[in-house]
């Protein structure tokens, strides 16, 4: 049994493990249980994008209309498996009445700030933790195959521009310049220069490291079986290791937090978004800049000797089964611009569930019901990027500090 004067930090992905780090480094006695193998879930096959860039929330104007739409096409990049599920049409009402330019304007700056802070904050990890995870600020090239997607895609380039992102739109002459020998079929892109990636697997790995360095205890195959409170405190954890009674608890488990915050009565409005990455040992003509497929919203991303492709959102609840139509979209998407992929050696088919919120912005806070309690979730794709500002905001709030960036928008209670 852990002495009670622990934070429990329940989630090894890289929302929990960034907790622990940097509990661990302001002398917190920390402990992160994990039911799984650390970095096994929705942190190890994603696209490891850094990406300050991506400030514009999942639902917008147009966005459910078009999800409607897609839902006949098994490849598309967003798609909703009809099934009758109380608390998917409860999410997917939020999610509509989300999607109004008022609340794309208002979750615009919290994205942009909290992006900005990781993106420092990852360049001290990478520094201080000797890089060995493949951190390069190298940028984001967003290319487009049709006129009107590069039109709106260089809309949104102007929008973040005001708020200080970089931008630069490039024309098919430009990307010729960019891009060299290869093979572009793109109309136009933008290029965000201060965007960065990493090897999402070994960054992970190496946070649990220097979170154990710093005196952090990480157990795996720890998996919750439930809660004991008292009042407006939870009292006790009980685990397939056994029981614990720490001071603190954070939530940090990704999209499994709804059902293990239900018992506790908190409702905590996260759909499990299926996404899926396909890694191929690094061809010789592999893009030196990850790129981003604007129309099929497929990620590539050059590792160090893998090339990895990602994309798609399906809401299909906890369903971790291989949709093969869905990772055939992915690579036809790819070859259009990376020919020869087909006799590239493939190395894994990947899939992982991100939690997404109705309103796109992730959930990070104490709750009010228990005040012990601090729930960190809800970033959807942006897990990798906004984890270390996550893990500092984390620490600021169980020690009682005033957070380095205004938190009320991401309240857990907010949808209350």
């Amino acid at each position: 049994m852990a002495g009670d004067d622990e934070i429990l930090v329940i989630g090894g992905g890289v929302i929990g493990v960034c907790s622990a780090y940097y509990l661990a480094e302001a002398g917190c006695p920390v402990r992160l249980i994990e039911k799984g193998e650390i970095c096994s879930g929705a942190s190890w096959g994603n696209a490891g994008f850094v990406c300050p860039s991506h400030s514009v929330p999942m639902p917008a104007p147009g966005v459910l209309l078009q999800a409607i739409k897609w839902m006949s096409d098994p490849k598309s990049p967003f798609y909703i498996k009809p099934r009758l599920d109380p608390t998917l049409l409860s999410w997917l009402l939020r999610f509509a009445s989300a999607c109004t330019q008022t609340c794309v304007d208002r979750a615009m700056p919290v994205l942009h700030d909290l992006g900005r802070a990781s993106l420092e904050l990852h360049e001290r990890l990478a520094e201080g933790l000797g890089a060995t995870f493949g951190f390069r600020r190298n940028g984001l090239l967003m290319l487009y195959g049709q006129a009107d997607a590069f039109h709106s895609g260089a809309q949104v380039a102007r929008r973040l521009s005001e708020m200080g992102v970089r931008t630069e739109i490039l024309r098919p002459r430009d990307l010729h310049d960019r891009l060299g020998d290869l093979r572009c079929a793109a109309v136009g892109g933008v290029n965000y220069p201060d965007d960065g990636h990493l090897d999402p697997g070994e960054f992970v790995q190496a946070v649990a490291r220097a979170a154990c360095d710093r005196g952090a205890v990480v157990q795996s195959s720890a998996e919750v079986l439930g809660w004991e409170t008292s009042g407006r405190t939870v009292t006790k954890v009980r685990t397939t290791r056994g029981d614990f009674q720490p001071r603190q608890i954070v939530l940090a488990a990704g999209a499994w937090c709804p059902s293990l915050a239900q018992v506790l009565d908190i409702k905590l409005p996260i759909q499990a978004a299926k996404g899926y990455s396909v890694s191929f040992r690094r061809p010789r003509n592999c893009p030196d800049v990850p790129m981003l497929l604007g129309e099929t919203r497929v990620a590539v991303t050059p590792l160090a000797d893998t090339l990895r492709l990602g994309g798609t959102l399906e809401l299909a609840g906890m369903d971790l089964s291989v949709n093969r139509p869905r990772v055939d979209a992915i690579l036809e998407a790819a070859k259009s611009f990376l020919p020869g992929l087909e006799e590239t050696e493939l190395l894994e088919v990947w899939r992982g569930l991100r939690p997404c919120t109705p309103d796109g912005l992730p959930i990070i806070g104490r709750c009010e019901a228990f005040e012990n309690l601090i729930v960190a979730s809800g970033h959807g794709t942006l897990g990798v990027s906004l984890g270390p500002i996550t893990g500092k905001l984390v620490s600021q709030i169980a020690l009682g500090q005033t957070p380095t960036l205004d938190t009320a928008p991401l309240r857990p209670d907010r949808f209350s």
